[in-house]
């Protein structure tokens, strides 16, 4: 989770709270994780947030000696179908439009893209 937090935000993650949601996922409270072993782990994602009708896909990580072998669109696609299977009327994921890669795979396993979202922060003056 650190090394996905360290590429995917501006922001150094905290590991104490880090290790607090691995915790509770682990307990069966929050996110639910998966891991794609191939003699070790070489992807993970998670699946939480559900509404309704539908779960969040997500994070997705593979550590970079590990990409280009389909590791997470493998695993993406196994767990969105796993929800759907359970009864989820759709899956939902964030992704980084700058990042062609993982735009490509997301829609070569069936997602579509909906809307575009924006994160903005405000400072306090000084």
């Amino acid at each position: 989770m650190l090394d996905f937090y360290a590429e995917a935000l501006p922001e150094p993650a905290d590991e104490a709270e880090t290790a607090t949601g691995i915790d509770l996922s682990l307990a069966g409270r929050g996110r639910r994780f998966y891991l794609w072993d191939d003699g070790q782990p070489v992807a993970m994602s998670g699946a939480g947030g559900q509404t309704p009708h539908g779960v969040r896909i997500g994070p997705v990580y593979t550590p970079p000696e590990h990409r280009r072998r389909g590791y997470a669109s493998a695993l993406v696609a196994a767990i969105s179908q796993a929800q759907l299977d359970a009864g989820r009327t759709f899956c939902f994921l964030y992704t980084d439009l700058a990042n062609p890669t993982s735009n490509h795979i997301y829609q070569a396993i069936g997602y579509e893209s909906v809307t575009d979202a924006l994160l903005v922060a405000f400072s306090p003056e000084a």
